[in-house]
């Protein structure tokens, strides 16, 4: 493990700390502070600190003995039980390779990444409270935050721009919502630049699925990706014409 690699909680996984990982692996029973410290080589202080960082990223249990006099009963440290957690970790080649499957599907891949985007998107976004009509903006609204939340940073205009489909305009002019908003961020990008036809589908079900979870009378009609060199365009029509 490299001086780069990181825990999971962000804390740098240092050679000295690892040494005292292991330390604590071979010793077949609890150690304290000070056994630490001798069977590693470094100061007491120096152990603790790295034993207490053990500890909060979940690798080291810290117990306290059973009392055997007077005084404060000693803590002890362990590992805990499991795989380390604080390894590499290879998400993006499990998603190629998981896509890579996909892709070979067919005609049905694409419907397939749009009902599992569909799937989560209901998951995922904020429910509306009990009772409570969701506006189409309110919806849009909701979505975009969902959407700023996975990295797409998106952006919807302030008033609604012209229709672009011939479902009509989304809103009756009693309820701003606008037509299209602007994701400058893609947080699959290298994804979606080789399997786009799985992953910006996904991405549009996503939206389908939000909206439907909250009623709206908005749906997410199609997405445009790469409409501009650095922005993609999702779409927005009446529900009843999705």
């Amino acid at each position: 493990m490299t001086s780069g690699e990181r825990a999971g909680d962000g804390d740098p996984v240092t050679p000295r700390r690892r040494a005292v990982l292991e330390v604590l692996r071979t010793a077949g029973a609890p150690l304290g502070v000070n056994e630490v410290a001798e069977r590693v080589g470094v100061h007491a202080n120096t152990a603790r600190f790295h034993l207490d960082s053990l500890v909060t990223r979940g690798a080291v249990e810290r117990t306290l003995e059973a009392p055997s006099g007077r005084g404060r009963p000693r803590a002890v440290y362990a590992p805990r039980r499991g795989m380390d957690r604080g390894g590499r970790r290879e998400y993006r080649l499990l998603a190629r390779m998981l896509l890579s499957r996909l892709a070979t599907a067919g005609a049905g891949a694409e419907a397939e990444a749009v009902e599992a985007g569909r799937a989560w998107g209901r998951h995922l976004v904020d429910p509306a409270p009990p009772f409570h009509t969701v506006t189409g903006r309110e919806a849009v609204d909701r979505l975009v935050a969902l959407l700023a939340d996975l990295g797409f940073d998106p952006v919807a205009p302030v008033a609604p721009v012209a229709p672009v489909s011939q479902a009509g305009p989304v809103n009756d002019g009693s309820d701003e919502v606008p037509d299209v908003i602007r994701l400058r961020h893609c947080p699959f990008l290298e994804l979606a630049e080789e399997y786009r036809q799985i992953v910006c589908p996904l991405h549009l079900g996503l939206m389908k699925g939000a909206l439907a979870a909250l009623d709206a009378p908005v749906a997410a009609g199609r997405l445009v990706p790469f409409a501009e060199p650095d922005v993609c365009h999702a779409h927005f029509v009446p529900a009843r014409a999705a």
